[in-house]
């Protein structure tokens, strides 16, 4: 079990997706450009089979804004968007009602 303390620890806020492309060579990878409201990152997500990146540009998605950076297939990732698991594949978590970008989950 994690304990309070540590959860407090995770920044989880609201991103709106700006741009949407698969990664060249992935089954499962789309690049996404972000905007958190005070900056703009880049992710690489595992949902190119759930997902059209057309679809996904101009939607608010919720992520985990403070991980360390990592390269997924040489390619920086500067967060984690959030999303529930059923038996088709992944499926983004967002807010049921338009909020600014960099809006903080609590």
């Amino acid at each position: 079990m994690a304990s309070y303390e540590d959860f407090q620890k995770i920044e989880l806020k609201v991103a709106k997706v700006l741009e949407a492309e698969e990664v060249a060579g992935a089954q499962k990878l789309l690049k996404l450009r972000i905007d958190l409201g005070t900056e703009k990152r880049q992710i690489v997500a595992g949902i190119k089979n759930m997902y059209d990146p057309k679809d996904l540009i101009g939607r608010e998605i919720v992520i985990v804004a403070n991980l360390d950076t990592r390269t997924v297939m040489g390619i920086e990732s500067q967060g984690m968007l959030l999303a529930a698991s059923d038996n088709g594949g992944p499926v983004l978590l967002r807010p049921d009602k338009d909020v600014p970008p960099g809006s903080v989950i609590k």
